[in-house]
């Protein structure tokens, strides 16, 4: 029985029939992490946890016996999180993040913690303390970041779902490189408790599964309000994978952004997206042109907020309180520099520093201030064409395809582009999905992205399964055909 390339659903109703138990299907996907090692998905494992939790799940519950895969900064009672830093690679936390806590009442089992680039900073998942992950399509090329472990282990199938988060396009650039599907919901709709923070303000856990049918329920799961995380909202959180099946598309308006279509769209990845959109048209959807034209200041305001938050948030590691500290300092200033400056990666020092710079005395006013003011603006970009013109918003998810490891850790500007279409919204806060949508001539997977009004998953999620469905695309890596 190929139990990892089954649904969600149908791994539960195999378990409520006693065909097979949890035990089984998790020590199932746990041969399948030792067979495919050499991707590097996972960056910690305890079977030994794992395999416990299969003897106590809830039972009649939406995972009943279910192992999924938790990116690794996600806190994890008892079970190492790390965010991939050297800074914290022996802490094991005291308590778990509210996600976890929503996993294990539906009854699902922690198969284990997914390599991410440190502290969730990068686009290829190549800076992580615990070495790089690999894209099961092309294990010379990367897997996306900075959830590459999550999304490369979905398409690996030695996860059947993930947890991964996107505070630039961290979900949904990965699965377009990893031809899974991934969503960013709305700010808000998952609690963020027990999360390691990066950029508070625009840090959102989010879902990758094979299908949008795993995706919009695992989201169930994760999703509700939350009287721990002050911003989490109270909305009800509708039955995403029902909602998905019901009725057409029939004369939705799909906007097309004109910004999103620019030099430097590989000409491939223009071609696929195109296409689909053409097969929107034929499924009933109405194709209009948009414009958001404070797209192109997106970049730019980003990474002036993000490392400003994130010099903020990455304070706390000192070497005083938890995490790794430097030996033989010789005062306590030396403690603190000799700590961060041995345990934190370049990619991290190098946003650090911007972000202390641009909230220094002096800068403040001059960058700060005014890449918030620019947010404002392109979070009404979206208000107004969701306000009159288009029900959803369809566009590129990544310019390329999965490009080689090594090819752009040497010039920081050029990795930061990969996020160019995923960054506005974040900084708008609004709910977003990646589907596969075709191949490029290598074989390699081209992702479309589905961009929504706020709280409205649910369309979005049932345009990608219209889309998803029409295509019946083959989205088998060929490393683990056979």
């Amino acid at each position: 029985m190929t139990l990892h390339t089954k649904k969600l659903k149908e791994l539960k109703e195999l378990i409520s029939k006693n065909e097979i138990n949890s035990t089984e299907l998790t020590k199932h996907f746990l041969d399948r992490i030792e067979k495919y090692s050499d991707i590097n998905a996972f960056n910690h494992i305890d079977q030994e946890q794992t395999l416990e939790q299969t003897k106590n799940f809830i039972k009649d519950k939406k995972l009943s016996g279910i192992p999924v895969a938790i990116k690794d900064l996600v806190l994890t009672k008892g079970m190492k999180t790390t965010a991939c830093s050297k800074i914290l690679e022996n802490f094991i936390p005291p308590y778990n993040a509210t996600a976890m806590t929503n996993i294990y009442n539906e009854g699902g089992i922690n198969l284990g913690k997914t390599n991410m680039d440190e502290f969730a900073m990068g686009s290829s998942t190549e800076y992580s303390h615990f070495g790089k992950t690999k894209n099961p399509w092309d294990l010379e090329r990367v897997p996306g970041g900075s959830s590459g472990g999550s999304a490369a282990a979905v398409a690996a199938r030695v996860a059947t779902v993930a947890i991964g988060s996107d505070t630039g396009g961290s979900i949904r650039q990965p699965a377009s490189f990893c031809g899974v599907v991934g969503i960013k919901p709305t700010y808000g709709r998952i609690s963020r408790y027990g999360v390691v923070a990066y950029a508070s303000s625009l840090d959102q856990l989010g879902v990758f599964g094979s299908s949008v049918e795993d995706t919009a329920y695992f989201l169930e799961v994760l999703s509700g309000k939350d009287a721990k995380d002050s911003t989490s909202v109270n909305k009800e959180v509708p039955n995403f994978s029902e909602i998905i099946k019901q009725g057409d598309i029939k004369g939705l308006r799909v906007g097309v952004p004109k910004e999103y279509f620019i030099d430097g769209l590989d000409l491939e990845v223009k071609e696929s997206v195109q296409n689909a959109l053409k097969k929107l048209e034929s499924l009933g959807a109405e194709i209009v042109e948009i414009s958001l034209p404070h797209t192109e200041y997106a970049l730019a305001t980003y990474y002036i907020i993000a490392p400003a938050e994130a010099s903020s948030n990455l304070s706390r590691y000192d070497g005083i309180k938890y995490g790794y500290r430097a030996k033989d300092t010789k005062n306590l200033e030396d403690l603190y520099s000799r700590s961060r400056s041995e345990a934190f990666g370049d990619e991290v020092k190098r946003r650090i520093i911007i972000g202390s710079f641009v909230l220094s005395s002096g800068y403040y006013d001059a960058y700060y201030i005014k890449a918030q003011k620019v947010r404002s603006l392109i979070a009404k970009d979206f208000t107004d064409a969701f306000k009159d013109k288009c029900d959803v918003i369809a566009c590129p998810t990544s310019p390329t395809t999965a490009f080689k490891a090594g090819q752009k850790t040497n010039d920081p500007m050029t990795m930061y582009l990969n996020d160019v279409f995923t960054i506005p919204l974040n900084l708008a806060g609004l709910p977003g999905l990646s589907v596969p949508c075709g191949f490029d001539s290598k074989g390699l997977p081209i992702g479309i992205q589905i961009l929504g009004n706020a709280w409205d998953e649910g369309t979005i999620l049932k345009t990608a399964y219209q889309l998803e469905q029409s295509l019946n695309l083959d989205l088998t890596p060929n490393l683990i055909k056979g």
